[in-house]
């Protein structure tokens, strides 16, 4: 019986950062692979050309939009995964609709492994800034000040914590995993999380307003998408009580930076940013120089644990289809429009 034909268009540089060599040895002995050479990505020309002999393809940062024509070629294609995060970028949602839909192509997503990394900035930023550690340390070195009075020597940190959770994504739920041995109570603002869901996911679910209300930490995870565009704003961030940490680690849109700024300015709040809009930030914003925000460069989803587990993913993802069995990650295309 011949191995399943897969086209593996990534670079040799994208292999090495997400498959780890184990891995990417299973791949070649259980398919048919035809790898691209690198070292540059292939155009999108290219892929059109090519497509037509794949019952599979592997894609990853990189990869060019599949268009129309390239699906159109790809009589044989059944089975697509993604050795990264979001596939909104490779398909139109008319591609959804006309073709992966009614074809019955199968997309896997390595999403919930990217979302172990940041999951673990999250966590690591709400410790450090309930802690104030990145003040403290600048303090000691620039001023040379061993304990600044204005900074209470004891206030509310991680553990037993009040925690406001926007958005109950693979990556928020990931966090939620994380802090259970924190003894946090969790309250998640999600319109699309059932009481079910909550209730097994041992979450409170409130509205966006009340979560700020009551949370001595906040961290947004919700997805790009028009309804969360500047999500969060004035009425929120005033919500917030004296001390509150603010965490994002999701897209620089849900925030609204011009409110937060105006908030950030009174030191009453210790913001982390992992994302900001614009992205990167002008030099001269002045979010950039206020102490009591933490910017960090997009860096939240890097890690070698989390980055080979996307390898991983889309291993198991080919290996899972062409066995029949259930797709890890497989996105649910019928809900395209919620996707991050």
């Amino acid at each position: 019986m011949s191995l399943p034909a897969i086209w593996y268009l990534p670079t040799p540089n994208h292999t090495r950062t997400v498959f780890a060599p184990p891995a990417y040895q299973r791949l070649l002995d259980n398919f048919a692979l035809t790898a691209n050479p690198g070292p540059s990505g292939l155009s999108a020309q290219q892929v059109e050309e090519g497509i037509g002999d794949f019952e599979g393809l592997v894609t990853g940062w990189g990869t060019p939009p599949l268009s129309p024509k390239a699906l159109e070629r790809a009589g044989r294609l059944r089975v697509i995964a993604h050795s990264a995060g979001s596939v909104k970028h490779l398909f139109t949602p008319e591609q959804v609709e006309n073709q992966l839909l009614r074809r019955g192509i199968c997309v896997a997503s390595a999403n919930g492994a990217i979302a172990l990394n940041v999951a673990e900035h999250t966590v690591g930023a709400l410790i450090a800034m309930s802690r104030q550690w990145f003040t403290h340390s600048r303090n000691i070195r620039e001023k040379g000040i061993w304990h600044d009075p204005p900074i209470p020597r004891s206030s509310q940190h991680l553990r037993g914590a009040v925690l406001g959770l926007i958005g109950a994504s693979t990556v928020g739920r990931e966090v939620i995993h994380l802090l259970q041995p924190f003894d946090v109570t969790i309250l998640v603002y999600d319109p699309f999380l059932s009481d079910w869901e909550a209730g097994r996911l041992g979450v409170e679910k409130v509205e966006l307003d009340e979560a700020f209300r009551r949370a001595d930490l906040v961290t947004v995870h919700a997805p790009k998408i028009p309804q969360t565009y500047h999500l969060i704003g004035a009425p929120q961030l005033k919500l917030l009580r004296d001390g509150a940490v603010f965490v994002n680690t999701s897209r620089g849109s849900v925030l609204d930076h011009e409110a937060l700024l105006a908030e950030a300015r009174t030191g009453r709040i210790q913001v982390q940013l992992d994302v900001t809009d614009p992205e990167p930030l002008p030099p001269d914003h002045p979010l950039r120089a206020l102490e009591n925000v933490v910017i960090t460069p997009h860096t939240s989803g890097a890690g070698q644990y989390g980055y080979h587990r996307i390898g991983e993913y889309a291993l198991l993802a080919l290996e899972a289809f062409f066995q029949r069995r259930p797709v890890p990650g497989q996105v649910d295309l019928k809900r395209w429009a919620q996707l991050a």
